[in-house]
């Protein structure tokens, strides 16, 4: 057995607890589906078949107060595919999180909201996305990985800019 005791007769010591303010305790209190689209407008022709169809992908984010810590935080994912000039499909997916936010400095709380909160919902939209666009007749369409910093960067440096950001994505 090991005696905690210091040689020197002194009280044991415990490591240090992080203080408060040495990490953020960001809690998801609940996420959801608040609004889902998905048009096959040219169905069913588009089945015949007219190749690979190119994909435009936009993103959208945004956060509201709702209480004193607490945040709504919205991702917006929508997606056209055209081939042949004509429209294969159009999905939209608008998903949102409430967070519980600590007392953080002014300046850390956008960043925050519009970075980490939308990077924690992102998996589950893209889900949605797939499982839509499979559901609708069509291959599964995995929306490419989003780095929200990156976005949250361009959506700051340029605000007269629109906040949607057309993406590619096979």
């Amino acid at each position: 057995m090991i005696d905690p005791t210091p040689p020197d007769g002194s009280p044991p010591t415990t490591p240090q607890a992080a203080s408060p303010d040495a990490s953020i305790a960001l809690v998801v209190n609940a996420q959801y589906l608040k609004d889902l689209s998905f048009e096959n407008p040219r169905a069913p022709q588009v089945f015949a078949g007219q190749g690979q169809p190119q994909v435009q992908v936009g993103v959208d984010v945004g956060a509201r107060q709702l209480g004193e810590s607490a945040y709504e935080v919205t991702l917006v994912l929508n997606a056209e595919a055209k081939a042949g000039g004509e429209t294969s499909f159009v999905v939209e997916i608008t998903y949102a999180g409430l967070f519980t936010v600590p007392a953080i400095p002014p300046e850390a709380l956008r960043p925050l909201l519009l970075i980490e909160c939308p990077r924690l919902l992102f998996p589950f939209a893209r889900q949605i996305v797939a499982d839509a666009t499979r559901d609708g007749g069509f291959p599964p369409l995995m929306v490419s990985p989003i780095d929200f910093a990156d976005l949250y960067r361009r959506q700051h440096e340029a605000p007269a800019t629109p906040a949607s950001s057309p993406a590619p994505t096979a």
